[in-house]
């Protein structure tokens, strides 16, 4: 496999891929899609009410959706790497960017002659993580038993004080994605290294409003379930948990007057509870985690359990390599962490991406008469950083046209995690949103936590407009941004809002967003905004503004104001 991949094309993609990944708007939209990259279904640009899908440009590919075409020729036992010999011999598939475009990495520019250019390093598999455990425990509940002076069968669902295998986040699933849970969810837990029973917490249950939007693949998929927000809870061992709903009072007519009659409200069915081991953090000198692909069962997976490859190792060892492969122009392949650019580096990223488009004098002039708006690239840490598990998600990567907008969100997950535990609540929030909920991949764009740590979300490049599952009828040309915590009452810290100003201003920069600006999005249905409205946000929104939800949190939601003011200053306004 490296051997063939080396010799095809490891010369071609070290050209390419030293350069920057990051498309402003007008490369974003026009780039089409070749017929060969579609039949590799590695890289597809979503359709939604913002983002039609409009006849290619004379002259260029008019393929059909990626998940619709054909499979490709492609290495024995690498899904979705199509055999150099099979791409080369491809009609309409010529030169470098032919190549790339035949291999799905989408919106690299065409490669200068520059010394770092020649001299970056080939494109090859990244091998597996030898030890990455994580598991998921699914436990249906069960009626629990009414007191005997009530009389009656108890309406509550739940579990009694058990012992578990260790775990560190929990939720409710159940199986209709649309039903709600009118009730209330609590949990006790028992921490693994001994101790007292925690008391009572409550779980968020209204949580719909995150995800897919309607009518999407990912949310007609048949794999989405209902669920409430996760909680982390830390390392524990054993668990309780009791699900009430709540009452439904009618007033009833009757031959003696009018009376108040008292019932609960159903509870949603196949209610089962989620308990999360995110695995240990990934050895600093390992690869990128890879393992099995995804299973839409309800199996329980750990380690070692994935498809080999004929020479030893998971096949999903090139969805680890495709998921650091589109971040390669912002930092080497299977980095750990993007880098911080100061303000005059950015400036010279984002015109060499430009630069692609003009002719040199064009380009000398633009730089002396314009200067972009657009903050300080951000320290960004990769998935490989906190450890993604890529054999988790579905393969290939989906698009939107551009990032007009950015939606920030709290995880209402708790803010009992310390910063050096960011990893792990991400990686279980990850597993939850994958193997609990049956979506595609982790819903947000981006993390931050506490202590101003950006970490990337959903893959597909950090520097691209990758489409999420963050803001119900508002994902398409959108960016989710999820703060580690829950913000009714709590307040956030000047680190994060810093954090959030930081990536909003360099983001929204690459695709010439005024983080003080307003915007038009088109709803994709929602609980506020009917399907195919035009509606007007504020380019930094809080999750809020889009659906009749507490998300972000009060306290969260308060402070957009000044990282809206820090941003357009970060970007020089």
């Amino acid at each position: 496999m490296r051997g063939l991949l080396a010799s095809s094309i490891g010369v071609t993609c070290a050209a390419a891929l030293a350069l920057p990944l990051t498309l402003p708007a007008t490369a974003a939209t026009a780039r089409p899609a070749p017929a060969a990259e579609a039949a590799t279904a590695e890289t597809t640009r979503a359709t939604g009410p913002d983002n039609p899908n409009t006849p290619n440009a004379p002259g260029t590919s008019n393929a059909p959706n990626a998940p619709d075409a054909p499979n490709a020729p492609g290495i024995p036992g690498i899904p979705g790497i199509p055999n150099a010999a099979d791409i080369t011999d491809t009609p309409g598939v010529q030169g470098i960017q032919g190549i790339l475009d035949a291999l799905g990495i989408p919106g690299i520019p065409d490669a200068p002659d520059t010394p770092d250019a020649q001299s970056a390093p080939e494109l090859r598999e990244l091998p597996d993580h030898p030890d990455l455990p994580g598991s998921t425990q699914s436990l249906p509940l069960a009626p629990l038993a009414r007191d005997r002076a009530l009389g009656g069968a108890s309406p509550d669902r739940g579990l009694t004080r058990r012992d578990v295998r260790r775990f560190s986040l929990l939720g409710v699933v159940w199986d209709d994605p649309v039903a709600e849970l009118h009730g209330r969810v609590q949990v006790r837990t028992r921490p693994a290294a001994g101790g007292d029973w925690s008391g009572w917490q409550d779980l968020e249950t209204h949580n719909a409003d995150h995800g897919a939007d309607p009518d999407t693949p990912e949310s007609s998929s048949g794999h989405v379930r209902g669920a409430t927000a996760p909680l982390w809870v830390g390392d524990s061992d054993g668990v309780e948990v009791r699900v009430h709903p709540d009452a439904q009072r009618r007033t009833q007519d009757t031959g003696r007057g009018l009376r108040t009659v008292s019932a609960t409200e159903p509870l949603p069915s196949g209610l089962r509870l989620e308990l999360v081991d995110p695995g240990a953090a990934a050895p600093a000198a390992t690869p990128v985690p890879a393992g099995p692909q995804r299973s839409r069962g309800r199996s329980v997976r750990g380690p070692g359990d994935g498809p080999k490859a004929p020479n030893g190792e998971t096949a999903t060892s090139a969805a680890a390599t495709a998921a650091s492969a589109v971040n390669a122009g912002l930092a080497p392949l299977g980095a750990r962490e993007i880098p911080a650019l100061d303000r005059l580096a950015t400036e010279r990223e984002l015109f060499a991406l430009r630069g692609t488009e003009l002719t040199s004098e064009q380009r000398r002039r633009q730089e002396q008469r314009a200067k972009p708006y657009i903050g300080p690239r951000p320290r960004i840490v990769t998935r490989r950083g906190w450890g993604a598990d890529e054999s988790l998600r579905e393969t290939g990567f989906r698009y939107t046209t551009k990032v007009k907008a950015a939606f920030v969100h709290h995880t209402a997950t708790g803010n009992s995690y310390k910063c050096s535990q960011a990893p792990s609540v991400i990686r279980g929030i990850y597993r939850y949103h994958v193997k609990s909920m049956g979506w595609r991949d982790i819903g947000y764009n981006f993390l931050v936590d506490k202590c101003g740590n950006i970490y990337e979300g959903r893959a597909g490049g950090v520097a691209k407009a990758v489409l999420g599952a963050h803001t119900l009828g508002f994902n398409t040309n959108s960016m989710g941004i999820a703060v580690l915590g829950s913000f009714a009452t709590a307040k956030p810290t000047s680190a994060t809002v810093t954090a959030v100003a930081r990536l909003t201003a360099w983001k929204l920069g690459l695709f010439g967003g005024n983080p003080k600006g307003k915007t038009y999005l088109k709803s994709g249905g929602g609980n506020l905004y009917r399907k195919g409205k035009n509606v007007r946000l504020n380019v930094i929104s809080g999750h809020r503004d889009g659906f009749a939800t507490e998300c972000p949190g009060r306290q969260l939601y308060g402070k957009l104001g000044s990282a809206r003011s820090t941003a357009a200053r970060y970007q020089g306004r």
